[in-house]
């Protein structure tokens, strides 16, 4: 058996030693979004978590030994938060909404992201706020969002906040719509949670909707949901394709993102793990809690990167676009069920 080198074990302890102060923040900014969550249900976590990082930002001088800690949460915490975020997912209730109603989830992340995209372009938004807007609009809210800082990296965090923060916003107007929508129109208990699922943006506010609708809306409301979180990683190794075909040709010293990032494959992982039914319930409660905290760890971090000053800048671009991707999300769903059944 061989030991450490003793170089190498001073080296992880200095590490260790620059990342515990930030991380420590955010373990206990993380302990107050989930009990303020438990007071106010009907609201994200990860919102809680990235506006307790913007208000300790403005309010106070942050001392940058906490940054190293922050970039941790940031960027590992982050992923491995989105690779047990798998664990939510069991392919066989996705798979009992039947085919229609799978190929209509397919179609809304797909016209949704494309949409966006398109708007975003003839809007002047840059390329990196479109993607994030889009996936994050289209695909499973501010997970999404984290999963494609992930793969490409951004350069300006103030864009992830953005992309977030309009997500937050945007869903949480379509909390009470969808019921009132879904009343006007007369649709059933099952097709107005199946819109709900199909079109808001947070799982979070998914619930509070389908919650709303009543009956079994709510089941049907989540699985939707859930099918759309599935979309994640063949969008995200889509992203990393492309990113690493615009690469080629450039410095070959910039490092190329791999053709499958290691945390969507640790994501489709775990969740053909609990599709197999073997993990026991307790385990995925944990899991499920631990999803939470990581993912809230990393938002928290992002959090303190936020200044009011610069996001008076934003403009009203951005606002456009999360509007637009609402109602074509949206939209793309209505049509779907209406079609299907």
């Amino acid at each position: 058996m061989t030991t450490p080198a003793p170089g190498a074990t001073k080296a992880s302890y200095r590490r260790l030693h620059a990342v515990a102060p930030g991380l420590s923040v955010c373990a206990i900014a993380v302990l107050a979004a989930l009990a303020i969550g438990r007071l106010i249900p009907t609201v994200s976590v990860l919102l809680i978590a990235i506006v307790l990082g913007a208000v300790l930002r403005n309010l106070i001088r942050l001392p940058a030994v906490l940054d190293p800690g922050f970039k941790v949460a940031a960027k590992t915490l982050l992923r491995a938060g989105v690779v047990l975020l798998g664990l939510q997912l069991l392919l066989g209730d996705i798979l009992g909404l039947g085919a229609g109603m799978i190929l209509v989830v397919v179609g809304i992340v797909g016209i949704g992201i494309l949409g966006t995209l398109l708007l975003g372009k003839w809007m002047g938004i840059t390329p990196t706020q479109r993607l994030l807007i889009a996936c994050g609009f289209s695909i499973c809210g501010a997970a999404a969002v984290a999963a494609v800082d992930g793969v490409i990296e951004t350069e300006d965090e103030q864009e992830v906040i953005t992309a977030i923060a309009l997500v937050v916003i945007f869903g949480t107007l379509m909390i009470p719509f969808i019921p009132f929508a879904a009343g006007l129109l007369g649709l059933s208990g099952q097709q107005g949670g199946m819109w709900a699922g199909g079109s808001i943006h947070e799982i979070a506010q998914v619930v509070a909707a389908g919650g709303a609708l009543g009956g079994a809306a709510l089941g049907v409301a989540v699985i939707v949901k859930l099918a759309r979180i599935l979309m994640l990683a063949p969008v995200m190794a889509v992203i990393s394709i492309r990113r690493r075909r615009s690469m080629s040709g450039t410095d070959s010293t910039l490092r190329r993102p791999p053709v499958m990032p290691l945390f969507v494959l640790g994501f489709i992982v775990l969740m053909l793990i609990r599709s197999t039914g073997i993990i026991p319930g307790a385990v995925l409660d944990v899991a499920q809690v631990g999803q939470t905290a990581l993912l809230a760890a990393a938002m928290f971090a992002l959090g303190t990167g936020v200044h009011l000053k610069s996001l008076r800048t934003v403009g009203l671009k951005p606002f456009a676009l999360a509007a637009a991707s609402t109602v074509l999300v949206a939209g793309t769903s209505l049509i779907g069920i209406l079609l299907v059944g």
